[in-house]
């Protein structure tokens, strides 16, 4: 049976309130630290580079069809 999304909060609410053990809160504040992260950060300069390449030339309409990417990547895909 699939839990109701606020019955499991609840439930952690719960259970977070009854830890004393100082590297598990650590870990938990490490999870809710990552998921505040923005993943382009994460990314390296090539890969930002890359990504605003693309979204430039699609703004200048400078694009090709799907069929010709799949000619080209076709082995990674």
């Amino acid at each position: 049976m699939k839990m109701n999304i606020q019955t499991a909060k609840l439930e952690l609410i719960q259970w977070l309130s009854t830890i004393d053990n100082p590297q598990i809160i650590e870990k938990i504040m490490a999870i809710r630290s990552d998921e505040k992260a923005d993943w382009w950060n994460n990314l390296s300069t090539d890969e930002q580079k890359s990504i605003e390449t693309g979204i430039s030339d699609a703004k200048v309409s400078k694009l090709h069809s799907h069929a010709e990417a799949r000619k080209a990547y076709g082995k990674w895909l």
